[in-house]
C-alpha cells in the first residue's frame, strides 16, 4: 500500500550515459535513478519482492549492515525503481535499489520511497544486469548466469546478447564457458577463491575429470594465471599420445567453428578424420538453451 505522494524534486537522471544510451538504441527508456517531475510514493517494504531477473545470487552482509546504519544516519536519499507486480496487482518488483530495500528490512522500517514505472519483462532482466554490471557487483559466475539467462529467455545469441550490453562478443563467450566448468569449481569461483582468469585456464585442461584436482592445487599453492597456464601445458603434453594424426587444426574447421559458436552462441566443436568425414558436436546447457538453438535453425521441435 502506498502512504503518501510528493513530487520530486530531483535533478535530471545521472544514469543517461549508462542504462539509457544502451537502451535508447532500441528505443527503450530504462532510469535507474529518479527523473524531474517523478512521482516519488512511500511504499509498504512488504508489498515489495526482488527483481526476479535480479543477477546478483549473494549480498555481502556487512555492507547491508553499513548501508543500514546510513539510511537510519541520513534516510533514504535516492528511491528505489520498482513495477507493479504483473501476477499480483497489490505487489511491486524492483528494477533499482534491492540493497536499499534489504537494508531498510534489517532496520524495521515499514515503508520505503519508491518511483513506480511500467517495464516489460525484458527490460526489467537486461536493465537488471545493467546496473550490475555497471557497478562491478556481480561475481563472474553471476555474470554468465545472467547473460545465459538473457540468451535463453529472450532467444539472444552471443553476439546479440554482446550488443545490448555494450560488451565485446568474445567478453560473453569466455564468460559464459565458464558455466562448464564442475559445479565446486563454479563455487570456488562465485566464493572469491578462484579468479574469472584461472577458471578460463582450467578449460583449457584435456582431461576434465582433473579439473577439481587441479583447481585444489591452485588455492593450496597459491598459483597465478600463468603459472597455472604452465601446469595445463604441463599436464595436456603428458597426456597427449605419442604418435597420432597431426595436432594442427586446419584453418578452414577453426573458421567454421568460429562461425558457428557465433551462430548458435554456444560452442560448437566441428571434427573430420582423414577421409573428410566428421561430426558437428553443439553444446548446450539446458532445456530452454536447445530451444534457443531450435529456433536458430528454424525448427519448432517442443518436448513433451
Amino acid at each position: 500500500m502506498t502512504t503518501s505522494k510528493k513530487k520530486s524534486v530531483l535533478g535530471d537522471d545521472i544514469m543517461n550515459g549508462g542504462l539509457n544510451a544502451l537502451f535508447g538504441q532500441q528505443g527503450i527508456e530504462v532510469a535507474t535513478t529518479p527523473k524531474t517531475g517523478d512521482m516519488i510514493d512511500d511504499v509498504a517494504v512488504d508489498q515489495i519482492l526482488a527483481n526476479p531477473y535480479q543477477p546478483r545470487h549473494t549480498f555481502d552482509e556487512s555492507a547491508l549492515r553499513d548501508l543500514a546504519s546510513s539510511i537510519q544516519e541520513n534516510g533514504i536519499l535516492q528511491p528505489i525503481i520498482v513495477r507493479q507486480a504483473p501476477k499480483d496487482a497489490k505487489k511491486y518488483e524492483i528494477l533499482a535499489g534491492e540493497r536499499r530495500w534489504r537494508a531498510t528490512q534489517l532496520l524495521g522500517n515499514k515503508t520505503i520511497p519508491a518511483v513506480i514505472r511500467e517495464y516489460d519483462d525484458e527490460t526489467m532482466m537486461q536493465a537488471a544486469v545493467l546496473e550490475n554490471l555497471q557497478r562491478e557487483d556481480l561475481s563472474p559466475i553471476e555474470e554468465a548466469l545472467a547473460y545465459k539467462q538473457m540468451m535463453e529467455v529472450l532467444h539472444l545469441t552471443q553476439e546479440q546478447v554482446a550488443k545490448r550490453l555494450g560488451k565485446a562478443r568474445s567478453a560473453i563467450a569466455n564468460t559464459v564457458r565458464l558455466l562448464t566448468l564442475p559445479d565446486d569449481v563454479q563455487g570456488l569461483i562465485q566464493g572469491g577463491q578462484l579468479s574469472m582468469g584461472q577458471g578460463r585456464t582450467l578449460l583449457g585442461l584435456h582431461n576434465k575429470r582433473k579439473i577439481g584436482e587441479v583447481a585444489q592445487k591452485v588455492m593450496q599453492d597459491n598459483l597465478t594465471v600463468r603459472q597455472l597456464e604452465k601446469l595445463v601445458n604441463d599436464l595436456n603434453e603428458d597426456q597427449a599420445p605419442k604418435a597420432t594424426q597431426p595436432q594442427a587444426t586446419s584453418d578452414f574447421i577453426v573458421q567454421t567453428q568460429a562461425a558457428l559458436t557465433d551462430k548458435f552462441g554456444t560452442k560448437v566443436a566441428v571434427r573430420r578424420n582423414k577421409k573428410g568425414a566428421g561430426k558437428i558436436e553443439i553444446n548446450y546447457l539446458s532445456d530452454e538453451e536447445l530451444q534457443r538453438i531450435f529456433t536458430v535453425l528454424g525448427l519448432n521441435f517442443k518436448q513433451d
